[in-house]
């Protein structure tokens, strides 16, 4: 047994303790520490370090180390060929461990060394889809106990884990970055097909093809890894519009994977040829192929038989053979209930989120009524309806209630129609509500990966400074005779560390604008999706107020104009801006709906200047219309005489022009004072969204938008809200 002293070598400041001491849980803290051989003085690296509690470190190339402690803690120091050690934890002090006669042995230390990495790799696996950030800190610990030399296989091997679960967790530009590094430091088969496949999931088909093409003459390549190649390859081929090409190289691919048995393969390959022939609009050949991959589905497992029926359904849907569509469609929905009952023990499939019951109900509803079908379409809606609430699924829930609401209409059930499209904006409303929570997780995630990157980053280069550091220690004894080169070593790893510096800011700042950029895009896609509640509930009750009154005709055009106002709404939802035109139409269309309601109490006028080039200004959807609204519902309506809302488009100079709301009403502070006391428990949601969208657009195209707002009158009456537009 070889001995070993623990030494408390540097002391704090006795006041940490006694604070730490009086704590009734007792304070976490970072205890730092390193072991050495006592005779030379030369560190031990690849120590382990690890705590009563689980917490489990490894010594670096220093060996030096730093865990997280509590004082009353037992520090247990284990290694290969080293009595194992255990001190209790009684300050903050730093530990030394000195070993007695003990031999650096490179080659039992290198096999440790690659035990380690190969178990904390199987950790991150684990924890893949469990804990993103403990998996990154597994890879990261598999790195920091790696040397610089002759282990580059192992280094790759850690960032081609790393990569798998970036690309696990959706995050494909940090995927790409690793599995590229995996590369550089290693080439293998496997990292070069994984990189390939996120490359044709980012749409860089042609890097795909340029990393797969030299892969075609290897002879060293596994059945599986042959005709995954040739399936990547179609994949880059098809997405770069080759097609006939993408079906040579899937062809190929299925020939391999027909002689191997490789049962899976076969059936993507079939239904990747059937989607391809059919892009193509050979029928003939994609039945052909979507026949054999149904065949081989059934045979394998019944939910992947599922999912090939589904696409079978949606070919048949892309060709309007919506009567085969409804056939296999809703034998999918028995194949469901076959999965579902609990015989089979399966609670609920673990499938896309377009494979579920209520999704297919919906889908068998669209077919019918496609062919003007409705009555056989409605039962569908409202069984789509029922299991997407008591699934949760709101998306469809909204859809099926929209498109049931539409098929009352086109039936003439204008009641049903109403009372069926209320739920529906009630619908919008909750999963506006349900978005903002997914944003709000979405933001949590991205700032947890964002921060175990960094980590990692500084742990890389925290290696490769141990590294540099470990290496001119062990050739301490060769630096007299050698002055001269090691002062040039020492130039070139400052040099070195320099760049590795820079290359770590330069990736953190890209890291950070992605993420802005991934922020901006989620919060616009959230406020793009949100329509005016308050505008809605008001033309429906103006709809049912003509209901009542038995205005039949007056109704119908009504809900008629609100329909095509909605729709275009509802089309411009996904666009950042949309053409000047066409904004001006859909205001137009709003103003003209609004003055049928209150005609005693207001006049309108939309003047736009002839030098004015409409068509060639952008402007972000349903800018205009908040202002507006608020002019006749809290400016005009209030009038005792007739008022006018005037809106002009003007040019401003050559890059910009100019749009001016105004009306002659009673003003905002009139407007404000006469407010119910139930309005003022309200909080209006329109101008903050308005203002929300515009100081995103405007922080992402340079100051696009500008508003201002100002009283008509010098006595408080009226409202102008001026806003400046530029083109580009």
């Amino acid at each position: 047994m070889k001995k070993i002293v623990v030494f408390i070598l540097l002391i704090i400041v006795a006041s940490g303790t006694a604070f730490c001491q009086a704590q009734q849980t007792p304070k976490t803290f970072t205890l730092n520490g390193k072991v050495e051989v006592k005779e030379t003085g030369k560190p031990i690296p690849g120590v382990s370090v690890s705590t009563n509690l689980g917490d489990y470190v490894l010594t670096n190339g220093l060996g030096e180390f730093k865990i997280k402690v509590r004082i009353g803690d037992e520090l247990v120091v284990e290694a290969v060929d080293m009595e194992t050690v255990r001190y209790r934890i009684k300050g903050d002090d730093d530990v030394l461990v000195q070993v007695e006669d003990y031999t650096l042995s490179r080659s039992a230390n290198t096999k440790s060394v690659t035990q380690r990495h190969e178990t904390l790799l199987d950790s991150a696996e684990r924890y893949k889809d469990k804990d993103i950030e403990k998996s990154i800190d597994f890879v990261a610990q598999s790195i920091s106990i790696l040397g610089k030399r002759g282990q580059k296989k192992e280094l790759a091997r850690s960032l081609s884990k790393l990569g798998e679960i970036y690309q696990y967790h959706k995050q494909i530009d940090l995927a790409i970055d690793n599995y590229e590094d995996a590369l550089e430091a290693n080439k293998t088969i496997k990292t070069s097909l994984l990189l390939a496949k996120v490359y044709n999931m980012s749409s860089r088909f042609n890097e795909s093809i340029i990393l797969l093409d030299p892969l075609m003459a290897l002879k060293t390549m596994v059945p599986y890894q042959r005709v995954t190649l040739y399936e990547l390859m179609g994949d880059a081929k098809k997405g770069n519009g080759e097609v006939l090409q993408a079906i040579e190289f899937y062809k190929e691919g299925l020939l391999i994977a027909e002689k191997n048995q490789i049962t899976p393969k076969l059936i993507d390959l079939n239904s990747k040829i059937a989607e391809a022939y059919s892009r193509e609009n050979k029928i003939i050949e994609a039945e052909a192929y979507f026949d054999n991959s149904l065949q081989l589905a059934e045979a394998s497992a019944p939910l992947r038989a599922l999912q090939e029926n589904e696409k079978v359904a949606d070919f048949y849907n892309e060709k309007s053979r919506f009567n085969e569509e409804i056939n296999m469609r809703k034998r999918s929905l028995q194949d469901i209930k076959k999965l579902n009952t609990p015989k089979l023990g399966i609670s609920k499939l673990d499938q896309a989120d377009t494979i579920t019951s209520q999704r297919i109900n919906y889908k068998i509803a669209n077919a019918y009524i496609a062919q003007d079908r409705y009555n056989e379409a409605i039962p569908f809606l409202k069984k789509s309806i029922i299991e997407a609430d008591t699934e949760d699924d709101l998306v469809v829930q909204k859809d099926a209630t929209r498109k049931l609401s539409e098929v009352y209409k086109e039936k003439g059930d204008y009641t049903k129609a109403l009372d069926t499209y209320q739920s529906y904006v009630a619908l919008v409303d909750t999963l506006y509500i349900r978005k903002e929570q997914e944003i709000s997780r979405a933001n949590r995630i991205n700032r947890d990966i964002a921060n175990a990157q960094s980590r990692l980053v500084g742990l890389e280069n925290e290696r490769e400074l141990s590294q540099s550091k470990y290496d001119l220690a062990l050739t301490e004894q060769q630096l007299v005779e050698e002055s001269y080169k090691r002062q040039q070593w020492v130039i070139y790893s400052l040099i070195f560390g320099l760049l590795l510096t820079v290359l770590a800011a330069f990736f953190f700042y890209r890291s950070n604008q992605q993420q802005k950029l991934t922020n901006n895009l989620l919060a616009l896609k959230s406020l793009r999706s949100q329509m005016n509640p308050h505008f809605i509930f008001n033309a429906l009750n103006s709809v049912n107020n003509f209901i009542s009154k038995s205005d039949e005709r007056s109704a119908n055009r009504y809900l008629s104009e609100f329909s095509t106002l909605m729709r275009s709404v509802l089309e411009n939802s996904e666009e950042d801006f949309i053409p000047l035109a066409k904004e001006l139409e859909q205001l137009e269309l709003y103003i003209k709906l609004e003055h049928s309601r209150f005609k005693d109490k207001f006049d309108y006028e939309i003047v736009v200047d002839d030098e004015v080039p409409v068509n060639n200004y952008q402007i972000p959807p349903m800018l205009l219309q908040p202002y507006i609204e608020n002019a006749i519902w809290h400016g005009l309506r209030y009038r005792e005489t007739k008022g006018l809302l005037y809106v002009s488009v003007k040019v401003e100079n050559i890059n910009s022009v100019a749009i001016c709301i105004t009306d002659n009403g009673i003003g905002r502070k009139k407007s404000a004072s006469i407010k119910t006391q139930n309005q003022k428990k309200q909080k209006s949601k329109g101008m903050g969204i308005i203002q929300k969208r515009v100081a995103i657009l405007n922080d992402m195209y340079s100051d696009k938008v500008s508003i201002n707002i100002s009283d008509l009158e010098t006595d408080g009456s009226g409202t102008k809200v001026l806003f400046i537009l530029k083109k580009e």
